[in-house]
């Protein structure tokens, strides 16, 4: 019955405990064999297992009968109901994937650490499921929230003041919040009667199983059988194995050759009924075709005598703002990588690539993302799940250029830089930085934010021990660690997210790199030019370090508009052709270092330096 369905999702900032308690939830419902339980069962990638972070969003179907109410002793109505829970990553570089996991459910569970409070991202997605959605559109209702404080077995646990905490910001009565272990599993219980009793039913909320079929992808994976398996929540009406659909964004017509639920594993049926949240699988065996936001429909209704079917509010697409490139470092993987990216572009719309030469490292990708950890992500699981080894330039924010007739050229690298003739005027993006520590730290933080020659604004204050400074500054900033040092300066109280303001303008500049008179593209970047001393000195000085020494002095020089702003030379290495001598006229060796001397000299006029593979990958990493 669609009246005893709940379709739900976890938010919270990043180790507040999302996964542990999906966990709880999954073993007080039985859904998961304990034989077959482990910790963060819904982590399913080593990645996200290592790193200890949810990566992907992810889905699960658990089923609570009249007897398992019985033997739990939950105090609703006994009856058989149907819980879709979807789990969401915590990251900043991944509020992409808790907007689409949101679109598919009509409550959640807002979690809280004890021992640490709100934080920057719990705000960012609170205000994803109480705001707008992704498409920018006012919700037409705003998914139910239910506060919950985790950790309070914790030693240093503050429950009274999180409690307080969220009760302000929610603007509710502190007993309404479930305070919770999702280590052992004190008060879950009630967490899952809540759910029953609050969370709307797909009914409620104007999804009807007599109106013509529609479903929304809210993500997608590819199989080399079954093609591309689109993962749905059905919004409208019903449809079954074996009949025709059709993708309206990109009118692709396929057949579905499996459907069924997520409990984890693919669990096959012969029918998904409005209000469920499953997976079809297409046949489709182009990845670009099936789009997370699509609307889903049957062939039949987009028959021009049939009624009209409205598409269903997609995602706004993600715009990445930092850009990356990718090269493998043997140039045979070239069409690995180009397949691999493509794989996983399917199930990360975020990420954009475009192919790009370069001399030095020969054929490769620049690729959008939306953060360095973001990039960090998609190298690993390039390397571990393709077998790749990639060199990775210095992570790069795009730019705006206007030429002198007021055309917009958009920058994603320094390769694409025009002539600094024929630029009128630049602009750069900015963010607004929230970041939220213990108010006896931001002294520290805010030495570190004024660094960033941005704008401050504002501080407020969650309670008299912590407050949150609001804060606009370039993006260039914020990519360059920022999130490590606010850690450290202080002490891993502080957390951070940020979003995105626009462009405005910037005096910006391309500075190239020489090395033996010769420029590497490689090392070209775009800086602002009251930094360029700075940034081209640090380049330099680092490859001075990496840089093996040659039979001849080389110059390394950072160069603006033909200008060198910073240099540093590499010593020659040198042969001791007198020590074979001894005693005799002094003439002799003099005779023997002048003609080494003119050697050198001529070595420098026609030597070229080959910069080693290992030697792009030090300097990027600096």
């Amino acid at each position: 019955m669609q009246e005893n369905i709940r379709n739900f999702s976890i938010i919270a900032h990043i180790d507040h405990g999302k996964s542990t308690l999906a966990d709880r939830l999954l073993e007080l419902t039985g859904t998961i064999d304990p034989k077959k339980m482990m910790p963060q069962f819904l982590d399913s990638m080593d990645l996200e297992r290592e790193k200890g972070i949810t990566i992907k969003l992810k889905s699960i179907r658990m089923e609570l009968d009249e007897l398992k109410i019985e033997n739990l002793k939950l105090k609703i109505p006994s009856s058989r109901y149907i819980l879709n829970l979807v789990d969401t990553p915590g990251h900043v570089d991944f509020s992409y994937e808790v907007s689409r996991s949101l679109e598919a459910v009509e409550g959640c569970l807002l979690l809280v650490d004890a021992t640490q409070g709100i934080q920057a991202q719990t705000l960012a997605n609170l205000e994803l499921a109480l705001g707008h959605s992704p498409t920018g559109e006012p919700k037409k209702q705003n998914l139910k929230i239910i506060p919950v404080v985790n950790k309070i077995d914790s030693p240093i646990a503050k429950v009274e003041e999180s409690v307080e905490e969220l009760s302000n910001l929610l603007n509710i009565m502190p007993d309404e919040i479930i305070k919770i272990s999702a280590k052992d599993g004190t008060n879950v219980m009630q967490v899952l009667e809540t759910i029953i009793k609050e969370v709307p039913a797909p009914a409620n909320t104007g999804n009807s199983r007599e109106s013509v079929f529609r479903a929304l992808i809210f993500d997608s994976e590819y199989d080399s059988f079954k093609g591309v398996i689109a993962f749905v929540r059905v919004v409208d009406g019903e449809i079954s194995v074996n009949e025709k659909i059709n993708l309206m964004a990109t009118n692709t017509n396929a057949e579905v050759k499996e459907l069924g639920y997520l409990t984890p594993a693919f669990s096959a049926q012969k029918k998904l009924l409005a209000g469920d949240i499953g997976y079809i699988a297409t046949g489709i065996k182009e990845p670009g075709k099936v789009t997370a936001g699509d609307t889903i429909t049957k062939l039949e209704a987009r028959n021009p005598k049939s009624e009209t079917v409205e598409p269903l509010p997609g995602y706004k697409k993600p715009v990445p703002m930092v850009f990356a490139s990718l090269y493998p470092e043997n140039p045979d993987d070239f069409d690995t990588l180009k397949v691999a990216l493509g794989k996983l572009k399917l199930n990360d719309p975020a990420l954009v690539f475009e192919q790009e030469m370069k001399e030095a490292l020969g054929r490769g990708f620049n690729c959008g993302f939306l953060g360095t950890l973001h990039i960090e992500i998609i190298s690993e699981r390039l390397q571990r799940e393709f077998g790749l080894s990639l060199v990775i330039s210095t992570p790069s924010v795009v730019y705006k250029v206007f030429d002198m007739k007021g055309k917009e050229i958009l920058i994603h690298s320094a390769t694409d830089w025009p002539d600094q003739s024929s630029i009128k005027s630049s602009e750069e993006p900015w963010v607004s930085l929230e970041v939220v520590a213990p108010s006896n730290q931001m002294g520290k933080l805010m030495e570190i934010l004024k660094s960033l020659k941005g704008n401050y604004l504002q501080t407020d204050y969650l309670s008299p021990e912590r407050a949150i400074i609001i804060f606009e500054t370039p993006l260039r900033g914020i990519i360059a660690n920022l999130y490590d040092k606010i850690k450290t300066a202080s002490q891993g109280y502080a957390s951070m997210n940020y979003k995105m303001l626009g462009f405005r303008p910037a005096k910006l500049v391309k500075m190239e790199i020489l090395i033996a008179g010769q420029k590497e593209e490689a090392f070209s970047k775009i800086v602002a030019e009251n930094e360029s001393y700075n940034e081209g000195k640090k380049i330099v000085e680092k490859l001075k370090d990496v840089l093996p020494p040659e039979q001849f002095s080389v110059a390394l020089q950072a160069v603006i508009g033909g200008k060198v702003i910073a240099r540093e030379t590499i010593s020659s290495r040198r042969k001791d052709v007198t020590g074979y001598l001894y005693g005799g006229d002094v003439t002799r060796k003099k005779k023997l270092l002048e003609k080494q001397k003119k050697g050198k000299k001529l070595m420098k006029q026609k030597g070229k330096v080959n910069v080693p593979t290992k030697a792009f990958l030090e300097v990027f990493r600096a």
